[in-house]
């Protein structure tokens, strides 16, 4: 992005912004926030460059079952609910399980135990040898998928375990493939996974949506991720409401 474009973008002008890179300005708290904003800067990091410019951070982190996101909760949970039959999740910036519906867990009865001790990280259970990658039908193109997904939040909210699980996944699944399907539409990649049900020769075919919060103003909500699984089909529909039902 050019001086110009972010002065623009931040409502100052080039001039300013040339001197705040080149030392000659200091930035007051507003003019850092407003930098912050216009170059989509995490929240999390913008508390980061406010305590490096020597101001206090802007951002709370509140645990989200702190009595005060009690209403982002319950909004969670409904939205979840309302999901239904169909699988849904709540993640966090590492892809660790906040929340999830009965669809969800539907949908992993046949993942290992030990993959479901918290924190659950939804990246490994979906590619992981003894989670959902056996029942993966077009896991060579899923997986990558997935992972380039993950490697690009990596890029854009830096953390160490989260660069882990990007390698540790990538050692997991099969190569790349060398050649698109002949029905490749880049990131339009449906999950295609068989049933774990009595009938496991029928095969489920998914689609999924990412939603996060547009307007957050605290670290743990601007963070969040809500992950949720669509037919793509009408007999996936019907599958998935008949594991919804066999749920206690």
């Amino acid at each position: 992005m050019s001086q110009l474009e972010l002065a623009a973008r931040a409502g100052t002008t080039q001039r300013h912004v040339s001197f705040i890179e080149s030392g000659r300005s200091v930035p007051g708290r507003s003019m850092v926030i407003r930098l912050a904003e216009s170059l989509e800067v995490p929240i999390r990091e913008r508390n980061v460059l406010l305590l490096a410019a020597g101001f206090a951070p802007a951002y709370p982190q509140t645990g989200l079952d702190d009595p005060g996101l009690g209403p982002v909760r319950t909004a969670l949970e409904r939205i979840l609910a309302g999901h239904l039959p169909y699988p849904a999740v709540v993640v966090d910036r590492c892809g660790d399980l906040v929340l999830a519906n009965t669809g969800f867990h539907a949908l992993i009865d046949t993942v290992a135990p030990q993959l479901l001790v918290p924190p659950v990280s939804v990246p490994r259970v979906l590619l992981h040898p003894h989670g959902l990658a056996p029942r993966i039908v077009n896991l060579d193109e899923w997986a990558w998928h997935v992972i380039d997904r993950l490697t690009a939040e990596a890029a854009r909210n830096p953390h160490d375990r989260l660069q882990r699980l990007v390698t540790e996944l990538t050692e997991l699944v099969p190569g790349r493939p060398r050649q698109p399907a002949p029905d490749y539409l880049g990131f339009a990649v449906p999950l295609r996974l068989r049933s774990s049900g009595a009938d496991n020769d029928s095969e489920l075919r998914l689609i999924t949506t990412l939603t996060h919060f547009g307007t957050a103003v605290d670290v743990t909500i601007a963070e969040l991720r809500l992950e949720a699984f669509l037919p793509a089909d009408e007999a996936t529909a019907a599958i998935l409401t008949t594991l919804v039902t066999r749920q206690p």
